[in-house]
Order: C-alpha cells, then sequence, then structure tokens
C-alpha cells in the first residue's frame, strides 16, 4: 500500500495543477485529473446553445482527441454489454436518443434512458451548473442523430439507417468518403461524442477544460457516494470502492493495478467472502493516487513496449531517473564533459556537484525528509497490471547511489547529439537503453529493451553486479566492428569500455602505462596497428586491418598479431622514416607482454580497454610530436 500513499500524496501536493492542461514535446496534451474525471478519445463535437438547441458540430481531428470527461465508478469500469453511461460525454449509442430509430443494435436495453437519468439527476441538484442544464434540456429531446444527418456529420444508407461501413455503395450515394469515417475505427455506432455551449455574446471555456463544470460533478457524486469503511492506505474512515481505474498509461488502456472482480476465480477465494475483506480502500485515495500515477507517467515516465519506469519525489516532482545517461541527468554541463583523464574518486566528486541543484532542491522543498518512488509497471495481460518493481528511498540515499553508477560505470563517448544536431564528447555512465542496443544491436525488440532496463535497475540502485551474460555479448559485438557501421560500431565500444571498467574497477579512459596485464597490452598492440594504417591511408575510408582482424585477433591474438604485423609493411614504407617511431611503440608495448603470455589464450574484455584508451592517447597527440621518440 505505501506506493498508494505516496502517490496520494503527490496529488495532494500538487492540488494546484489539477485540470491544468500540459503538453509533451509531441504536443499531446494532458492533464493532472480531477477526482472522478477519466480521458476519452473523442471523434464528434456538438455544440449546443445555452437555451438548449443544436448550434453545430464538427468532426475532431485525432490530435484534438483526447478528452477529460467525467466519470463514475461503474462507467469507468465498464466493459461488454454492461450498461453503465459516462454522466456527459459518451458514445452515440448512449447519448442519442434517436439511435434505435436509426438502425442502432441494441443489445439487451436500450443505454440512452439509464444516460438521460443520470444526467437529469446531475442537471436538478443543487451542485449542477448552466452548462450542464443547457446540455440536458437539448439531449432530452432526443434527436441528436437527426442533428447530426442534417449537419452532414453521420451518413445513412438507401434504408435510413446509420452506414456501418464506408463501400461501394455507400460512395454511390454521397460520393467522396467523408471524414468521420477517417477518425472512427469501427462503424458510425461507436462514435465517442463531446459537448460543448456556444454563445454569440461571450468566450465560453470549453465543457471539457472549464474548472466549474470539474467541481460541479465532483460536488454532485460525492453527494452518491456508498457506504464508509476503513481505508487501508489512509488509516481513516472514508467512502470506499472495489472499482478502480484503468487507462493508466495511456487512453486505450484496459489493464487495471487493483481489481477484484473474480468472485469465481482466485483473487481471495479461499480466504476471504469478500473483495473488502482482503484490503478497502477509499473512493478518494483510488481517484487520487491513479490520477496522480497517469500525470507522472505522462509528464516523466518512461515507456518501452507498454513498461512504465518512473522516478518522482512527492514533494519534487523533477528528479534525475535511472534510465538516462549522465549527459542527461546533468543540470548544468560544464566543461567537465570535454574532460578524459578523471580518476573514479575525481569524476564522482564531479557527478556529485552536479546532482547538488536535485539535492538543494529535495531539501529546500521538503526541509530535507523527502524520498524517491521508483516504480516498475507492466501488464502480462489486456486486465491486468502489476507492479514489477517498487522503493521508496531517502533522498541523500538514492542520489549517492546515481553518484556511484555514474562515477563507476563511466567512459568517454561520442554518440549524443547537442541541439545544433552536432556530435558532443561526453564522460559518464550510458543509457540503460543504450547498454541494451550495445548488447544486442540497434534492431532488439522493445521486449528485450525492457527486460535489460529492468535487469539493470538493482544494479544502479542495489550495487550489484552486471549480468554477465550481458557485458559477454556486448564485448563480442565490440569485437566484431566489420558488422557494423563505423558510427554503431564506435558507440558500441565506448558502451562495452563502461561495462568492463564497472566489471574491472579502477580502469579509466585515460592510458595506465604501467598496466602490463597481457589482456591490456594486446589491446594496446591492436589500437597502435589501427592508428599506424589509418594514418598511413590519409583520406581513405576503408576500415583497417587492424578493424578487419578485430574479431579473429580476440580469440586467436598470437596468431592474428601475426597477420597483421605482416600487413603493416606496406604502410610503414609510405610513412618512411615517421615509420620509426610506430615501430618503437610497438616493440615498447609487445616487450612488457611474456613469453609464455604471448599465446592464443583469448583475449578477455580488459583488451577493449586497452585499445580504446592507446588509441585515444595517440589520437590525442599532435603531428608535430609524431617523430618524437617519446615512449607511449
Amino acid at each position: 500500500m505505501s506506493w498508494l500513499l505516496n502517490l496520494y500524496e503527490t496529488y495532494e501536493s500538487n492540488l494546484d495543477l489539477v485540470g491544468k492542461i500540459e503538453k509533451k514535446h509531441n504536443e499531446q496534451e494532458y492533464t493532472l485529473l480531477p477526482v472522478s474525471h477519466t480521458t476519452q478519445n473523442a471523434h464528434i463535437e456538438v455544440e449546443i446553445t445555452e437555451d438548449g438547441e443544436f448550434h453545430s458540430a464538427t468532426v475532431i481531428d485525432k490530435s484534438d482527441a483526447s478528452t477529460l470527461i467525467p466519470c463514475t465508478e461503474d462507467s469507468a469500469s465498464r466493459a461488454g454489454a454492461k450498461i453503465a453511461p459516462y454522466p456527459l460525454h459518451d458514445k452515440l449509442s448512449y447519448v442519442a436518443g434517436d439511435y434505435a430509430a436509426y438502425g442502432g443494435e441494441i443489445k439487451k436495453e436500450e443505454p440512452f434512458p439509464y444516460y438521460i437519468k443520470q444526467l437529469e439527476d446531475w442537471a436538478n441538484s443543487p451542485y449542477a451548473v448552466a452548462n450542464v442544464k443547457s446540455i440536458y434540456r437539448y439531449l432530452s429531446k432526443g434527436r441528436l442523430i437527426q442533428d447530426l444527418v442534417k449537419e452532414k456529420i453521420l451518413y445513412l444508407d438507401a434504408k435510413n439507417r446509420l452506414l456501418d461501413k464506408w463501400d461501394k455503395d455507400a460512395e454511390s450515394l454521397y460520393g467522396a468518403r467523408p471524414r468521420i469515417f477517417s477518425v472512427i475505427a469501427g462503424e458510425q455506432a461507436s462514435a465517442f461524442v463531446r459537448f460543448n455551449v456556444y454563445s454569440p455574446t461571450k468566450m465560453l471555456t470549453k465543457v471539457w477544460k472549464d474548472q466549474e463544470m470539474y467541481d460541479s460533478f465532483v460536488r454532485f457524486y460525492n453527494s452518491k457516494l456508498g457506504d464508509e469503511d476503513l481505508c487501508y492506505v489512509t488509516g481513516r474512515t472514508l467512502p470506499a470502492t472495489d472499482k478502480h481505474a484503468n487507462k493508466i498509461r495511456n487512453a486505450a488502456d484496459k489493464a487495471k493495478l487493483i481489481s477484484a472482480n473474480d468472485t469465481s476465480g482466485f483473487t481471495f477465494r479461499g480466504r476471504f467472502n469478500q473483495s473488502h475483506e482482503a484490503a478497502s480502500i477509499s473512493y478518494e485515495v483510488s481517484q487520487k493516487a491513479h490520477n496522480a500515477l497517469k500525470w507522472l507517467i505522462n509528464h516523466q515516465g518512461k515507456m518501452i513496449d507498454q513498461r512504465v519506469f518512473l522516478v518522482w519525489g512527492n514533494d519534487e516532482l523533477d528528479i534525475p531517473g535511472f534510465t538516462e545517461d549522465y549527459f542527461s541527468i546533468d543540470p548544468t554541463p560544464v566543461a567537465t564533459k570535454e574532460r578524459i583523464s578523471f580518476t573514479n574518486k575525481e569524476f564522482a566528486i564531479e557527478v556529485a556537484k552536479a546532482l547538488d541543484g536535485y539535492r538543494n532542491q529535495l531539501s529546500s522543498s521538503s526541509n530535507g525528509k523527502a524520498n524517491v518512488n521508483i516504480l516498475v509497471l507492466d501488464s502480462a495481460t489486456t486486465g491486468r497490471m502489476a507492479v514489477l518493481y517498487y522503493r521508496n528511498m531517502d533522498k541523500e540515499l538514492y542520489l549517492d547511489k546515481l553518484v556511484k553508477w555514474h562515477s563507476t560505470c563511466a567512459w568517454l563517448h561520442q554518440y549524443r547529439k547537442d541541439d545544433n544536431g552536432n556530435f558532443v564528447r561526453f564522460y559518464g555512465a550510458p543509457a540503460t537503453k543504450d547498454i541494451a542496443f550495445a548488447a544486442y544491436g540497434p534492431r532488439a525488440s522493445d521486449k528485450i529493451v525492457k527486460g535489460l532496463m529492468e535487469r539493470m535497475l538493482p544494479c544502479m540502485i542495489d550495487g550489484r553486479k552486471i549480468p554477465s551474460d550481458v557485458v559477454a555479448s556486448a564485448f563480442r559485438r565490440a569485437s566484431n566492428p566489420v558488422s557494423m557501421e563505423k558510427w554503431e560500431w564506435e558507440k558500441t565500444l565506448s558502451i562495452t569500455c563502461a561495462l568492463i571498467s564497472k566489471e574491472q574497477e579502477g580502469f579509466n579512459v585515460a592510458l595506465d602505462k604501467e598496466n602490463n596485464d597481457r589482456n591490456y597490452l594486446f589491446g594496446r598492440l591492436l589500437a597502435v596497428a589501427d592508428v599506424l594504417e589509418r594514418r598511413a591511408l590519409g583520406d581513405e575510408e576503408r576500415a583497417t586491418n587492424a578493424i578487419r582482424y578485430m574479431n579473429a585477433f580476440s580469440r586467436h591474438p598470437e596468431r592474428t598479431w601475426k597477420t597483421i604485423q605482416a600487413c603493416l609493411q606496406p604502410y610503414q614504407a609510405r610513412l618512411g622514416t615517421k615509420a620509426i617511431y610506430w615501430a618503437k611503440i610497438i616493440d615498447e608495448v609487445a616487450s612488457r607482454i611474456p613469453a609464455d603470455k604471448f599465446n592464443n589464450k583469448p583475449l578477455s574484455g580488459l583488451y577493449l580497454l586497452g585499445f580504446y584508451s592507446q588509441r585515444h592517447e595517440l589520437y590525442q597527440k599532435k603531428e608535430t610530436n609524431e617523430t618524437t621518440e617519446e615512449s607511449i
């Protein structure tokens, strides 16, 4: 219940944002829903005059379809043939009194009487506002489809019935395909209708964006709530509910986190007679917690194949996520991104400085008592959702865990772009999604990616070791550059080096000239061969022999090195006297490998660190220094 309590407290901390429309990066609108409200994609918008007369109607563009609507406990969880009308906006079969007259299919009972009775109760209540009364007066006349047909929003067939689909017969009647068939997935009868009130003399707020309308229905519905019971979340006695919200991840999401409708199955049978005996949750807490969760997912959640990864603070929402790389979480990018000679301790200090902004925000907003929530959600079926992972941590501990992760799984990367589209070098830990692509390739399915992201979570939060299969897979791909484009291999290489440095501990990008490990030295040899040939090739873009033979070199270093060294001779000749410099580097590195270890035993991931560091060191040196006899 702690995750529900924290979501409830988050809602209470952000009451000033309830009903305020926000936009995501793709311009999609979302809001912190009021209690007793949900969202629905509407297809038709009907405008009604203040006197309760039909004014006009339009087909809604898909980009503007999301609509905030009032809902009851029953309507929020209706399914199949169950009759449970939404209080105001709803499907054509509910809101049109002439639905049956135009051939609408009625399965058991006609839904309109239930809808109009509920709307009448609201319109005649002391909580009703003028807009509700205007809409009720019009809909009670039962002529909505007739007006929509006259307005050329809906279309009838030759038998004066609603068209089921647009076909050749319909085309012969009407010609061009109407807009309504472009926005609905099924037949016209499935269209969802939203209502607005039109005034020629004053500017009125859209009904589904009107705070007065929200408050009106909340007050009305609160007066209808059922018996009180002990709320297991807050410990208070409040009106309870056994129907909980869906549409958690999006407007079409039917999966629920809390459900107790299986009275003959295994939900609570054998332990309790009624669902509330297992756990009783108040209507208010359920509504506010679920609405806060929906809002947080839109506001800052990361979703991969419908699996939600969410990090938030009860008092301060803007918390750095565990799925991002250091380039993303640093709120004040500084020159440290250009520096590469960090030790782990030094870089940990730099990361801590970058996170101090979050640390100070949290402290000032909550007197140092704020916690951080980490939540992972997914659904195995269309109707059931589960909490796969949940942690509530002290903010200081969480930020310390992030500092450790970003400073120990760090390497130099150059695959991110700035606002101008230019590649930016940064030092730090890669994002979990990029780790997945490094290990399994850019075509890895979302199912694989979300699975890896979940597996990496304990490595960051609990300090566990990175799964060995992930490191091994990334190592194999990084050792096979000819299977990828150059940019992809460079990205895979730097991410793999970050994983291996985390696994080995103590390694960084700066070349360790005192390291005499066989694997590290062989990696250095390969890097020298690569840079030597690249310098000799000049503007030619083809892969060097060192790159072409890299995969074989990792498995049979002694045998492959003979081949690579033989291939280097023409390039050494092309370099002339400069080749002396390169030969001395090769001799100096090779001499450190003991004779008994200069063999064909496969190399470990450490050779990639030696390769990267040596290559980076050589590329940093200017041409004017290449003829010196300085030892590398």
